[in-house]
């Protein structure tokens, strides 16, 4: 046993190892079956459909929900993942802690700290399982510890990725628990490592099998990627989020994500298996039993950024087990779960091509299936020149392309937040932002920051929607603030309500059938700014429903505090719900910077851990700061740091520069207040913004 807390614990520092299977004395059908009394693994069972049998809190009812209590999080943490419940008792990460939290009262019982507050030793911010005596929790280090229920007493920890740690490696996912085993993903922080899918003897943490979403020399697959180079060394291929199970077919079923480089697809020839995939593993061996990859050879970083969830359903009469994967782009693919293969019709239809990327000539798409996001149609009166809207669909983004914008571009948005299915219902509810970006990205490949902030282009939308996945359409669609959509993720009820946490402090319920808004409570007050006028945001975790004694309760993360629900509850809300909390502030990007000079084109540069090391590259048309600040009256100097000429000038013509060749500059004085466009002349896409203010100054 090795890794950082592995040597803390043969050390003695840490812990007591405790290897036997008797700690492991839960039943074997723990995960089976929509969850009633607990919550036993953070999808609410093996389905992962976050679905909960509880009935008493009701569309009848709903309007009497308020506060059971609430807790502040030791050490002031902050969470935003799923609790799972056990024996009225509550647990959770938050920070580099795991939480025992009595369920009833909201009292921690225990908390668990990992040895070195380093952010790569922290817990997964999704959360922990459970699986008989032990809590099972996946570290930043890329390892998996356990740790005893009633104490949070260290029991073992075993390293999962690669020995010694590679950079960016961790465990992000929640672990899943079935059957004596423990299920983690290894994601790669997309620094170029190799994602991996692994199962360990959950008495012991002993490792049982491997599976590498990237295949190696030799394996099926590996003629997908670049046959003349080791390139599929750093293919990526992360897994983020927890799995599935179906312990009867004998198959654990997790997401994978995109290649690496992300947007460098000139790097590696081939489709790129198994990245942006479903794959469905043996239980007992980790042998691929089947796969479909969702994106080829993806340079939009478009895959599955969500769990997945399995269903029961009816096809032609028959019944079949599904499973369900919404890709990134809002459509959702519905396979057998024990065959992989497709409940609704998939074509390939051609996409726009980018030969430098060796884009695939082709996509997967639903056939006749609706995306919960909406379609190109939305944005076609909403972008102004000089951009113009690409509706082809898989728009690549590429070096140069400065003024083709399409939805989605450079980063689909329906990502990490789970979904959830209900039975009552037969909908699948989910939810993403709907958006539109610049189809550009920078000429290194392995510089990861394609996408930047465009002025002018229209504010995403965030969508909640309900889909239905017997017809292929979306049952019902709201849409609210982007700001407000949030990490929290849908949990539906046998009571016909869905819930969700908000990050400006609200929590939701809407009626499951028709999307009507039921309740609001506001667990915060009213802080939308701060003294600054920067928005503040509290990211929620996803919603668990759980009973004690007979009663109902709905409990949710909300950053530094954790909530609990009940009909008549003694807690009061801490404010009165509104439409748009952050209405008025300033829109969506960077806030006005004080200065006394605006550059015409802006240094960008990888973080020294990613991929390729600390890279740099200037984009010539972005200015810096893309919004400023000035003071009326005081001269402000306009500079060309790039390498082509520039004459900028007011979009209302006020004003002008004389064109500035690189290096030269101009003095421009601002008279009245108030907020201001401008823009390059000769390169019309390149937008900025000045606000002039008074000199209240001594």
């Amino acid at each position: 046993m090795t890794g950082y807390l592995g040597r803390l614990l043969a050390a003695g520092v840490v812990g007591t190892l405790a290897l036997t299977p008797s700690v492991l004395a839960q039943p074997p059908e723990s995960g089976r079956g929509y969850p009633a009394q607990d919550w036993p693994l953070v999808g609410g069972d093996w389905s992962g459909s976050r679905y909960s049998q509880l009935t008493d809190i009701t569309t009848a009812t709903v309007d009497r929900l308020s506060g059971a209590w609430v807790s502040q999080l030791d050490g002031g943490a902050a969470s935003r993942a799923t609790p799972v419940v056990k024996d009225g008792v509550l647990y959770l990460t938050g920070g580099a802690n795991v939480f025992a939290i009595d369920a009833r009262t909201g009292d921690t019982m225990w908390r668990w700290q990992t040895p070195s507050s380093h952010e790569q030793r922290v817990p997964s911010w999704q959360g922990v399982a459970l699986g008989g005596d032990l809590v099972f929790v996946g570290l930043r280090t890329s390892e998996v510890a356990a740790l005893r229920q009633d104490t949070g007493e260290l029991v073992w920890v075993q390293p999962v990725g690669s020995v010694p740690q590679a950079f960016g490696e961790a465990v992000t996912t929640a672990p899943m628990y079935a059957q004596g085993r423990i299920f983690v993903g290894v994601a790669n922080g997309d620094s170029g490592g190799q994602g991996r899918i692994v199962a360990l003897d959950a008495a012991t943490g002993a490792l049982l099998w491997t599976f590498f979403v990237v295949p190696r020399p030799g394996e099926a697959g590996h003629e997908t990627w670049p046959q003349d180079s080791d390139h599929w060394q750093l293919g990526g291929g992360g897994v983020w989020l927890v799995g599935t199970v179906d312990p009867d077919l004998g198959l654990v079923y997790f997401s994978t994500g995109n290649p690496v480089p992300m947007f460098g697809g000139e790097l590696r020839a081939g489709d790129n298996l198994y990245t942006a995939s479903v794959l469905a593993l043996d239980v007992e061996t980790g042998e691929r039993r089947w796969h479909y990859q969702v994106v080829r050879h993806d340079v939009w970083d478009a895959d599955i950024a969500t769990p997945v969830l399995l269903y029961d359903t009816q096809v032609d009469g028959q019944p079949r087990k599904a499973l369900a994967a919404i890709r990134a782009d809002g459509h959702l693919f519905l396979f057998d779960r024990g065959t992989g293969e497709p409940l609704s019709p998939i074509e390939q239809r051609p996409v726009p091509q980018d030969a430098n990327q060796l884009t695939a000539a082709t996509q997967p798409f639903p056939v006749a299936a609706e995306s919960i996001l909406p379609d190109c149609s939305f944005w076609r009166d909403k972008v102004p020149p000089p951009f113009r809207l690409n509706c082809s669909g898989f728009t690549p983004p590429s070096v140069d392309q400065h003024t083709i914008v399409a939805p989605g571009v450079p980063i689909p948005r329906v990502r990490v937040t789970p979904m959830s299915y209900s039975p009552q219902t037969g909908y699948i509810y989910a939810q993403g932002v709907a958006m539109v970006g610049l189809a550009r990205r920078p000429a290194d490949p392995w510089l990861s920051n394609a996408g930047g902030f465009h002025l002018t282009l229209p504010e995403p939308v965030g969508i909640l929607a309900a889909f239905d996945p017997r017809t292929g359409r979306v049952a019902w669609k709201q849409e609210v603030p982007s700001s407000l959509l949030g990490t929290s993720g849908p949990l539906t009820t046998a009571g016909g309500l869905m819930f969700r946490g908000v990050p400006d402090g609200l929590v939701e319920a809407y009626d499951a059938r028709t999307g009507v808004k039921r309740w609001a409570f506001q667990t915060v007050p009213d802080r939308a700014a701060d003294a600054s006028g920067s928005r503040v945001v509290t990211r929620p975790g996803p919603a668990v429903s759980y009973q004690l004694d007979g009663t109902q309760f709905i409990a949710v993360p909300m950053g530094r505090e954790l909530w609990a629900f009940r009909l008549d509850g003694p807690v009061a809300a801490r404010g009165v719900p509104v439409a748009d909390p952050w209405a008025g502030l300033p829109p969506s990007g960077p806030a006005p910077r004080a200065t006394r000079a605006i550059e015409t084109a802006t240094l960008i540069e990888n973080p020294s851990w990613s991929i390729g090391g600390r890279r740099y590259a200037i984009r010539e048309h972005d200015f810096s700061p893309v919004r400023a600040q000035v003071v009326a009256g005081v001269p402000v100097r306009v500079v060309n740091n790039g390498e082509m000429a520039h004459t900028i000038a007011a979009r209302d013509a006020s004003w002008t520069t004389k064109t500035l060749e690189p290096a030269g500059w101009e003095f421009v004085t601002f008279d009245e207040p108030g907020t201001f466009l401008y823009h390059c002349v000769e390169h019309p896409w390149a937008i900025g913004e000045v606000t002039v203010v008074a000199d209240d100054g001594p």
